[in-house]
């Protein structure tokens, strides 16, 4: 119990002692904050928050406070006395000069809290990064051709029409995987993808989101764009043209076709000259030979896919003409394997260009502020219960 001579404090003086104690809590709370930290934030510049809205929370902590203390004064037992003098002028214990900080443990867990979920985050000082990238363009042939079978490699020979192979990849399926795994493989390149057949279309133009790229690689399909043609010179040209504005040191573009040019406005020989002039390499991948493949043709009864034979023509000199007038190589891909293995060797070929990165790390400072709260709110718990208890 605690004696009483002059009845119950005043709310203004309640409310004085929660200012004092939230001042000196935010004192605490800033010496607890600096020591969690580690000296981390050498600068008020380098600190942020994600919701700094929530720091208005810091202005209800002395009426929380207030409110604390008068819940706990009225609810403390008490004995009224006609003097209380000679309990004043008596010894006191370790304990009883404790009990009026308590409620800056309190308020220090609080502020501590509120800045807390407010979000803080550390701009690390910007570094500069040495980066590596080229531009690449792939050029990909959807003409009607393509949706002849390609073979995994090292497979024995498919019978014309035969019905049981339900899932044999077109070499637009195969050109597709492989330039996902193209992409997947890079880090700092700008990347873009242009389709032909009659005509040439952008597909995507140069990006650094690979996510948008692979998704648009993915909905390639023969139906996309008029595929009764190969516009080589056409395609090669769209390219280039991508290309043009180019900063890079260097520009390449990798073109994949499985048959001749017959059909576009520009020559092949006058896009390898643009090409040339812009200094852009060409690497050029022949997908399938001038031998006769499986084609679907429809499906049978039972919906299995039917067969039939169909003789492409290619022009495997024009290709090496292209890629040798540009700087680049010439590949020959008859099954999966040999396109796999075309675009790894491209891969190891392609040069790179140095360019300078800056690059910012963020550290959030949640977990660091947080912890030391709930300690201090723990400690102002434990003291309560098992030091300054009181009677009954």
């Amino acid at each position: 119990m605690s004696p009483k001579a002059g009845g119950k404090r005043g709310a203004g003086g309640v409310f004085a002692r929660a200012m004092i104690a939230w001042i000196l809590g935010i004192i605490l709370a800033v010496l607890t904050a600096f020591g969690a930290l580690g000296g981390r934030v050498g600068s008020l510049d380098a600190l942020r928050f994600a919701a700094p809205w929530s720091l208005a929370g810091l202005l209800l902590v002395p009426l929380v406070l207030w409110r604390a203390l008068v819940v706990e004064e009225t609810a403390r037992p008490a004995l009224r006395l006609p003097s209380v003098f000679a309990l004043v002028r008596g010894p006191r214990g370790w304990r009883s000069r404790l009990d009026p900080f308590m409620p800056v443990l309190r308020a220090a867990a609080l502020t501590l809290g509120v800045v807390a979920f407010a979000g803080p985050e550390l701009v690390m000082a910007e570094r500069q990064d040495d980066e590596r990238g080229i531009d690449i363009a792939f050029v990909l042939d959807l003409s009607g051709s393509m949706r002849a079978v390609l073979e995994d490699g090292g497979s024995e020979g498919r019978k014309p029409g035969a019905a049981q192979y339900a899932h044999r990849s077109t070499r637009l399926d195969v050109a597709k995987e492989v330039i996902l795994e193209f992409i997947g493989r890079r880090k700092t390149d700008r990347m873009g993808v242009i389709v032909f057949g009659k005509a040439a279309y952008v597909l995507c133009p140069l990006t650094l989101d690979y996510t948008l790229l692979s998704h648009l690689v993915r909905q390639m399909a023969l139906e996309l764009i008029d595929g009764n043609g190969t516009a080589i010179g056409d395609a090669l040209g769209t390219g280039v043209a991508r290309l043009r504005k180019s900063q890079a040191k260097s520009k390449v573009v990798v073109l994949l076709t499985d048959g001749d040019s017959n059909a576009g406005s520009l020559a092949p020989e006058a896009a390898t000259s643009l090409a040339k002039g812009q200094g852009v390499h060409v690497y050029t991948v022949q997908i399938g030979s001038d031998d006769e493949v499986d084609v679907q043709d429809g499906t049978d009864l039972f919906g299995q896919p039917r067969y039939t034979r169909a003789h492409f023509p290619v022009n495997p000199e024009l290709l090496r003409q292209i890629a040798s007038s540009t700087g680049g190589e010439s590949f020959v891909a008859t099954d999966r394997r040999a396109l796999e293995a075309s675009m790894h060797a491209i891969l190891d070929r392609l040069e790179k260009t140095s360019f300078q990165a800056s690059v910012a790390r963020v550290e959030e400072l949640f977990p660091r502020l947080l912890i030391p709260a709930v300690l201090l709110l723990l400690l102002d718990v434990l003291l309560r219960v098992l030091v300054l208890r009181r009677a009954p």
